[in-house]
């Protein structure tokens, strides 16, 4: 699974929230609303979620190990600091 393109919209009000990311994988399966998100160490994603009726959030999609996980958030936060740097950010 190749990750084929990394569309950015970045937030405009000042938070935790950067910007909503969506990604395509292999041309063909896209997952939108992934968020990037400014913790205490740094920046990183959360897959789309859904509120469920007990109050929780649910993934709606996510990766199912880590090695994943890891090579899409890397790809993510490398392309939210390119598309920073380069201004390529759509307003969310």
């Amino acid at each position: 699974m190749q990750i084929t393109d990394v569309r950015v919209r970045k937030v405009a009000k000042e938070g935790k929230l950067k910007a909503v990311v969506s990604i395509t994988m292999d041309d063909e399966f896209v997952v939108h609303d992934i968020k990037v998100i400014e913790g205490e160490k740094g920046l990183f994603i959360a897959m789309p979620s859904k509120k469920a009726i007990d109050g929780e959030y649910r993934d709606i999609a996510h990766p199912i190990n880590s090695n994943t996980r890891e090579r899409i958030q890397r790809t993510i936060l490398e392309r939210y600091e390119q598309a920073l740097l380069e201004g390529d950010v759509e307003e969310a």
